[in-house]
């Protein structure tokens, strides 16, 4: 990378004719926007049909009172303040401004030339006011908490025309085992390019600041596994140890049958970790965690439907700390201690359904509506789309994440690489070891496979 003493600006002029024309035709209600950027066409759907965000703002919200965070975020916190420092005379002298702000688009702290700060204070790009995709829609610091890697938003392609005289590009450093944003670092520039690096640097930046989250989350999962060995000396019941997302870090072997994971191997790396793809199981980590935030001593039981099983089984959760700070949960099955936790669909966290999926053809957005849509494939690190229209990339980053935002809606996860739409399943074929394929209803009679973890499910679901 180059010395970040040496930034340049960029050869290119924020925005375009086009873009703005393609906005003025999205604002007006219009879908078909060509030539506009598929991660900007995606933000602006989001701003439009999700959070419904005035094109017309003209400031930043004021941003609302947020509860404690862990330590380490201010180590984060720090850690992007002393990197934004060291760049604010340079990117000040291009007439540009740096932030840092926390994962809720908060702007905690910025620097820049004074001119610029103070023309960045009209539009309350100032610290305590919100940045959100939500709150103002499409800018470089909202849209970086929604996607991954570094994101530059330039002129018309911010959601509100009042920023159109702005180019930021802006990173989230994420927890490294939930993937959950702690913070973004961003650079805007008023009426002029951004630094030449600006991308590269902050890339650099975010990576380097995740280097302690890296370590701690390999600490984390060490203690885990130590924590996972005590309980399994004094119980013989089948137990697992998950992290904070719910993924294994260890399980002996009769709950990793449950699970569908690998016995007694450890995953301390928070990147190895084994993902059970259990819904229930992740709701009900999840509640332990908001449980155990108020009394560290909580212990709490529920049943979920497990792998291979037809009926559902009985599970205890118990939170693990390490100096004060949660790091997992030690699960055993067939066990019923502790206080029993509500209903699946109270303890899941709430979210929106999609009423239409978003998929990206070429550089334009297709708008697909529920029912057009056979099944999703993982290829890579694409998730593609089977579609009344033809084979289209989705916009989701990843499978694990449709899936969460179909799991109510018909769909269902059958394999690592498919999530499929039951009600355009045609035909079942059952193999000569009895595996299972889903003959799906599309023009190509596609055949999806059903895993054998995951065929109980698909029995269930579809009642065979």
């Amino acid at each position: 990378m180059r010395d970040v003493h040496r930034l340049e600006p960029v050869s290119t002029t924020p925005g375009s004719d086009a873009v703005r024309a393609a906005w003025e035709r999205y604002v007006r209600g219009e879908d078909r926007i060509p030539g506009v950027r598929p991660l900007v066409a995606i933000s602006w759907h989001r701003c439009r049909e999700q959070y419904r965000v005035d094109p017309h703002l003209t400031e930043a919200p004021l941003a609302a009172a947020q509860p404690g965070h862990p330590p380490e975020h201010d180590v984060v916190f720090a850690e992007l303040g002393f990197r934004a420092a060291s760049v604010a005379h340079e990117v000040g002298s291009l007439g540009g401004v740096v932030t840092v702000a926390d994962a809720t688009g908060r702007i905690l702290a910025e620097w820049g030339d004074q001119a610029t700060l103070a023309r960045a204070g009209e539009s309350h790009l100032a610290p305590w006011f919100c940045w959100s995709e939500c709150a103002v829609g499409t800018n470089g610091m909202g849209t970086a908490l929604e996607a991954h890697g570094p994101v530059p938003i330039t002129g018309a392609e911010h959601w509100c025309e009042a920023f159109h005289d702005w180019a930021c590009a802006g990173i989230a450093v994420r927890d490294v085992v939930t993937r959950e944003p702690i913070a973004v670092l961003n650079i805007s520039c008023w009426r002029s390019r951004l630094p030449a690096y600006a991308e590269s640097w902050l890339a650099h930046a975010a990576t380097m600041t995740q280097h302690p989250l890296k370590r701690r989350a390999r600490d984390s999962g060490a203690e885990l596994v130590a924590a996972y060995t005590q309980a399994r000396a004094r119980s013989r019941a089948a137990l697992a140890a998950l992290d904070t997302a719910g993924k294994v870090v260890i399980a002996d072997d009769m709950a990793s049958v449950l699970l569908g994971v690998p016995a007694f191997a450890p995953a301390v790396d928070p990147t190895l970790r084994w993902n059970p793809g259990l819904p229930e199981l992740i709701a009900a980590a999840r509640y332990a965690t908001a449980q155990a935030a108020h009394n560290p001593d909580w212990v709490g039981s529920t049943q979920i439907f497990a792998r291979l099983a037809d009926e559902p089984t009985s599970i205890s959760i118990r939170p693990v700390f390490s100096s004060g700070h949660l790091i997992g949960n030690l699960v055993s099955f067939g066990a019923s201690d502790g206080a029993q936790l509500p209903p699946a669909e109270r303890t899941a966290q709430p979210r929106m359904q999609p009423r239409r999926l978003v998929a990206v053809r070429d550089n334009r957005m297709v708008l697909l509506r529920l029912p057009e849509v056979s099944f999703a494939e993982s290829r890579g690190n694409d998730v593609w789309l089977s579609t009344d229209q033809g084979r289209l990339r989705a916009a989701s980053p990843s499978l694990d994440k449709l899936e969460g935002e179909l799991a109510d809606v018909g769909f269902l996860r059958v394999h690592r690489r498919y999530v499929v739409n039951l009600s355009r399943i045609r035909e079942i074929e059952r193999g000569l070891k009895g595996e299972l394929s889903l003959v799906m209803d599309a023009p190509t009679n596609d055949m999806v496979p059903v895993s054998r973890r995951n065929a109980p499910a698909v029995r269930r679901a579809l009642d065979i």
